[in-house]
């Protein structure tokens, strides 16, 4: 299929572009003024397999090179490279004497399998252009929060320091299961004709998705199905970035919240752009044999909303629990497992340290992802390397450039010091760290308005990721899989 032209619409491209990196042409007008002056030197270039990198060295560079990976560019946008997910950050970066670097991979989509090697060979481009450098650390958004923890996995001897940020970090076995789980729940409570493997017309099926829900919204037994729908997936009930987060038993804005999250950001993914990593794993990587969604519910942030919601409504959740688990399963092709292993799922295994940071109220890559990876990196014994921060706010990636350069000063500090000091985790610290930068840097990038946003670090423990599968699990997937076809073609 040609995606420039079946998909996606335009207007998803520019929402998903907003929700990974909070750019504008404001934003774009704000860093350049700030990083006015010819002095820092910007090298660009084309890798062998066609991505193309970019360089940006200051000339009182310090040594220690920032290499950035990117999130997920939609198949049919553009996708030119990139050192840095927010210019603010990256003029401040550069003017303490920090050097930039990032490609924009061979391909689109989830491009982990050409990520990996086009950011090391952007690596060794740097190092014949510029010089090698004495550190090096791995940062990233998103997609590139997963790319990140998979360049440290996978070449450690590359890397000082690393952070993820808002990143995929249950892996990709886990993500792809967690978004079948949701879109299974979908078809099968409310939308029986959607698509959810074997997608062969990702325009249609997000359509008829996009239909359904809209029609389920409008009643009080479609919301509920729809809050199931969302609990599977531990959908958070805030939507819009700079607004009130919804009282914890306010759960009609909640719900009303993860319908934004449903079908503006979600859903693309579930009914769409899972054709795109199905073509490049040679077919299904997903599977819900043996799932029990009702032990799933149980365990989800969002079951005190789902049981009200259900009450509300006068609906009999047992009963619809039951219509989940007696509905066929569907197993998935071996190599295509294989494939999105590869593509990644993490060991746990830490060298060098590594801080995480995620907003507290991202629905597209939930904060649970932080807890799985916390568990194998414990599990490895390795969590003296590992710290996590969170800021309370809705939205994907959605942290001011103060934010983000906290994160930075806390993560230098370890790899200059060797060891993490108070304000690691510590929120009052980190925002104190944050304001101290000033009111050009605590900004939050809102349409074509820079708004005024202070810092808002926070203690946080996510909940545990619902569908849990790393390295270890891999070894005893094959229970899971049909080497023949689906149990069930939908």
């Amino acid at each position: 299929m040609t995606w420039s032209r079946r998909f996606p619409r335009p207007a998803f491209v520019a929402l998903l572009a907003a929700a990974m990196f909070g750019l504008t042409a404001l934003a774009t007008q704000l860093a350049t003024a700030a990083a006015a002056g010819p002095s820092v030197r910007t090298l660009t270039g084309t890798l062998a397999d066609g991505a193309t990198y970019k360089i940006e060295v200051p000339p009182d560079w310090n040594g220690t090179l920032f290499l950035y990976s990117h999130g997920y560019a939609v198949p049919g946008s553009p996708n030119p490279a990139q050192d840095v997910g927010d210019p603010l950050t990256g003029s401040w970066l550069l003017s303490h004497g920090y050097a930039l670097a990032g490609s924009s991979y061979a391909t689109t989509g989830w491009a982990i399998q050409q990520a990996l090697p086009d950011q090391i060979d952007t690596l060794n481009a740097f190092a014949r252009l510029v010089g090698a450098p004495a550190h090096t650390i791995a940062w990233g958004h998103s997609l590139g929060g997963i790319i990140t923890a998979g360049l440290i996995q996978r070449y450690p001897h590359r890397f000082d320091a690393a952070l993820p940020m808002c990143g995929v970090l249950s892996g990709g076995v886990a993500t792809w299961n967690t978004a079948l789980d949701s879109a299974f729940a979908f078809k099968t409570l409310v939308a029986p004709s959607v698509t959810v493997t074997d997608i062969t017309n990702p325009t249609g099926n997000l359509s008829l998705a996009e239909s359904a829900a809209g029609t389920a919204q409008q009643t009080a037994e479609g919301r509920a199905r729809l809050a199931l729908v969302a609990a599977l997936a531990d959908t958070p009930g805030w939507f819009t970035p700079l607004s009130p987060e919804p009282g914890p038993t306010d759960y009609v804005a909640q719900e009303a919240n993860q319908f934004e999250w449903a079908t503006q950001v979600d859903f693309p993914f579930a009914f769409a752009l899972r054709a795109e990593l199905e073509a490049r794993a040679g077919g299904n990587p997903s599977w819900n044999t043996g799932v029990n969604y009702e032990e799933d519910l149980a365990r989800s942030a969002d079951a005190a909303e789902v049981r009200a919601l259900y009450r509300a409504a006068g609906l009999d959740l047992r009963s619809d629990l039951r219509t989940l688990n007696r509905a066929a399963r569907i197993s998935a092709d071996p190599a295509a497992v294989r494939y999105l292993e590869r593509n990644i799922v993490f060991n746990g295994q830490l060298s060098m340290p590594v801080l995480t940071m995620h907003t507290t109220g991202d629905g597209l890559v939930v904060p649970e992802n932080e807890q799985a990876y916390r568990k194998v990196v414990r599990h490895a014994g390795d969590s003296s390397l590992l710290r996590q921060i969170f800021v309370a706010r809705a939205g994907h990636c959605a942290f001011t450039p103060a934010e983000t350069i906290a994160a930075v000063q806390d993560l230098l500090h370890r790899l200059q010091t060797g060891r993490w000091g108070h304000r690691a985790t510590n929120p009052l610290a980190l925002n104190a760290s944050a304001g101290a930068l000033g009111a050009a840097y605590n900004v939050f990038v809102s349409g074509s308005h820079s708004v005024s946003t202070p810092p808002a670090f926070v203690r946080f423990r996510p909940p545990a990721y619902l569908r849990p599968f790393d390295a270890r699990d891999a070894r005893d997937v094959g229970r899971h899989l049909n080497p023949h076809r689906h149990d069930h073609r939908s």
